[in-house]
């Protein structure tokens, strides 16, 4: 079955406690666990870099929510691509490279139907984890089928150094905004924003309330806010929003760590007035888009049109540390662990 040595146990990360606000290291221990040989249907991949994202932390928590918590003294899991190397299923052969969902360990054994094959020749392995994956279809179906946006409107993009927002900044630019404002949370971020990203304007959040920065970044407005933070950034935006705006509510980062009771935007009655649309999304329910996607992401990136970034940390050992850095902003582009 198998055309190289499986190793008997290998590495996954538990989660040990529920974090009280912002996780720490102890919240999760990496553990050894039996490395199973695939049933029928199934194959084992060798697992090469793994997915660290915001939504995570949300799972850490014994809440309801659109998808499962992660329970306690279990294997965590997340995006991650990787090579078979057993294979007991029709259409994946030994040494083809797939895209799943057994992320945090090592080794994963997966059914077949949830294991996408990845062209290794196409883009770095990586990549399926970021731009040409969850992360890539998030900002373009927020933006353009949520959103709506349209050629000639302005864009707002909070949290727009990370591996979504950069992203619906230069989708935003590619597809015709007459201007993309970001916000990001450093001097080093803001410059990457216009000087690599192409966005017509950026601020450092941290230098000055949102609402101010945000009316000089765009004086006329906004039409689009996709939104990546909450909090601060929301109100401000819904304060922007020309009428019939829209307000893509993607993420709210701001607000994942918080011991207290949320704080929603203090001005959502302009929305009446303004006939404003404020709309969540889930990546999951525009699936329908991928293929429409991949050609025109892997068009651009071919092209040179559309840049991305990573931050890579090499280790499973370190995946906690990279995920607790992510919380924080420690990241540009997207956050993966590399395990070779």
């Amino acid at each position: 079955m198998a055309e190289q040595p499986l190793p008997a146990t290998a590495r996954e990360w538990h989660l040990k406690a529920r974090p009280d606000g912002w996780p720490v290291p102890a919240d999760a221990a990496l553990v050894e666990a039996p490395v199973r040989e695939p049933r029928p249907g199934e194959v084992l991949v060798r697992n090469r870099f793994l997915s660290v994202d915001p939504y995570m932390r949300g799972r850490m928590n014994d809440v309801k929510s659109y998808v499962p918590p992660f329970q306690l003294d279990q294997p965590m899991d997340g995006g991650a691509v990787g090579e078979v190397v057993a294979s007991a299923a029709e259409g994946i052969a030994v040494g083809d490279t797939v895209l799943h969902a057994q992320g945090w360990r090592e080794y994963a054994t997966v059914a077949a139907e949830h294991a996408a094959k990845v062209d290794a020749a196409r883009a770095p392995l990586s990549a399926y984890l970021g731009v040409l994956g969850m992360p890539g279809l998030t900002a373009y179906a927020g933006l353009l089928e949520v959103g709506s946006l349209k050629p000639g409107e302005t864009v707002f993009v909070s949290g727009a150094a990370g591996a979504v927002g950069s992203l619906v900044g230069q989708i935003a630019r590619l597809k015709g905004a007459a201007r993309v404002v970001g916000s990001a949370g450093s001097a080093a971020k803001v410059a990457k924003l216009v000087d690599d990203y192409g966005f017509d304007a950026a601020f450092n959040y941290k230098d000055g309330p949102v609402a101010e920065q945000l009316a000089q970044a765009a004086p006329d407005g906004i039409d689009v806010y996709f939104d990546n933070v909450g909090g601060d950034h929301l109100e401000a935006a819904i304060g922007a929003l020309n009428v019939r705006g829209r307000a893509v509510l993607c993420g709210a980062i701001a607000q994942y760590n918080e011991t207290g009771r949320p704080v929603g935007p203090r001005n959502l009655a302009l929305a009446i007035g303004k006939r404003l649309r404020l709309e969540g999304m889930l990546v999951n329910d525009h699936v329908a888009l991928r293929p429409q996607f991949t050609a025109e992401m892997a068009g651009w990136l071919a092209d040179g049109s559309l840049r991305y970034e990573e931050t890579v940390v090499t280790g499973i050992e370190h995946t906690m540390d990279a995920f607790i850095d992510l919380l924080r902003g420690g990241n540009t582009g997207k956050m993966v662990v590399a395990l070779d």
